[in-house]
């Protein structure tokens, strides 16, 4: 498969070196131009290149950028095509977002509406990504970490948890992407380590904040 990434920060280089690693091609972007990111691709073993350009390149698109970023995404070189949203909402780095302060949406919710022709999964957002490179075991390990996902599309759904397996991970489907409120930032399961029995009660147990 090929994975776009929009995202050179922490989160876009681990998932590429987990995605390389688990045989998949892999092209990284960020908004400063592919020159800033030359060493990678010899260092990780991915193509680099624009976001366009990675948007265009990805079979499935990783959305990997600071939540003030999403407004110049390539919206028409993603639309129809699977996304994964991996971004999160720091106010201390982006400033306060009324809809999400009030509660009125979720932050997958909130970027699908600047995509809204694109499959958006939440996923990848619930885990530190030093762990994310470092934590995963195989599968029937009774030890196993599990990701939680959340989304509206079966078939992105099946690619997501496709590579948290491939990157040594048991998913856990927690619903549509109106209910990935359940493991953002701030909540239990937030990078918190659990097996797949752990976060299904964690996830179940959630209260949605007021």
């Amino acid at each position: 498969m090929k994975i776009g990434i929009i995202g050179a920060g922490f989160v876009g280089r681990a998932v590429a070196k987990l995605a390389i690693k688990a045989g998949h091609q892999v092209m990284l972007s960020n908004s400063r131009g592919p020159q800033t990111l030359f060493s990678l691709k010899p260092m990780i073993g991915c193509e680099i290149g624009t976001a366009t350009q990675a948007a265009s390149f990805g079979d499935i698109v990783v959305i990997a950028v600071p939540l003030t970023a999403i407004g110049q995404l390539p919206v028409a070189e993603i639309a129809g095509k699977p996304v994964i949203d991996a971004v999160n909402y720091y106010p201390e780095r982006d400033g306060q977002v009324a809809e999400l302060d009030n509660r009125s949406t979720t932050t997958s919710e909130y970027l699908a509406g600047f995509l809204p022709q694109s499959k958006v999964t939440k996923a990848f957002n619930a885990i530190q990504m030093t762990d994310l490179e470092s934590d995963g075991l195989p599968s029937g390990d009774a030890q196993r970490r599990a990701l939680p996902l959340a989304g509206d599309d079966p078939e992105t759904k099946k690619a997501v948890i496709a590579l948290y397996d491939a990157f040594g991970f048991d998913a856990l489907d927690a619903g549509a992407l109106s209910e990935g409120w359940r493991f953002e930032r701030g909540m239990p399961t937030y990078c918190v380590r659990m097996t797949e029995n752990e976060l299904k009660t964690a996830l179940e147990r959630a209260v949605k904040p007021e």
